[in-house]
């Protein structure tokens, strides 16, 4: 269980620096580990059925909840007492001491459903779990509200 874990957290932060390299134009290695337990707590969120029973707004609102305490926390470690600068978010309205914010709390808000959907299709292709419903569906859920 441990290495199914461990396979889960690289992939998925491996993504996660993908998609972030994409947005930013670099992203920082720290991220490998800090997006890979945010999209493997939601992931294994979403195995247990009183998680996935739930309208996908709200994965996705306990999803963010999930992302904004890992980046706060990581936040205050690495950009504040280690002083490693890899993210600021002083300027940007709603912001909780540069670490945090409410416009990439709607961005996170919006990426839960493709990080239920990478998890469930990893889990699919490499441990032969169930196969996931997909991505459209996932988003469609969101916005129609079930």
């Amino acid at each position: 269980m441990l290495k199914k874990d461990l396979i889960l957290v690289f992939i998925m932060g491996s993504l996660y620096m993908v998609l972030e390299g994409l947005w930013r134009g670099w992203t920082h290695i720290s991220m490998l580990v800090v997006g890979g337990i945010a999209a493997f707590l939601i992931g294994r969120l979403n195995e247990h059925p009183k998680f996935y029973d739930k309208k996908m707004c709200q994965e996705c609102l306990i999803g963010t909840v999930i992302i904004l305490i890992l980046e706060f926390i990581s936040g205050m470690v690495l950009n504040v007492w280690l002083k490693l600068h890899i993210w600021d978010y002083s300027n940007t309205w709603g912001n909780l001491y540069g670490q945090i914010c409410i416009p990439y709390a709607v961005i996170w808000f919006l990426l839960v459903p493709l990080n239920v959907y990478a998890d469930d299709y990893l889990r699919y292709r490499l441990f032969g779990e169930k196969r996931p419903q997909g991505l459209l569906k996932n988003y469609i859920d969101l916005f129609m509200g079930r």
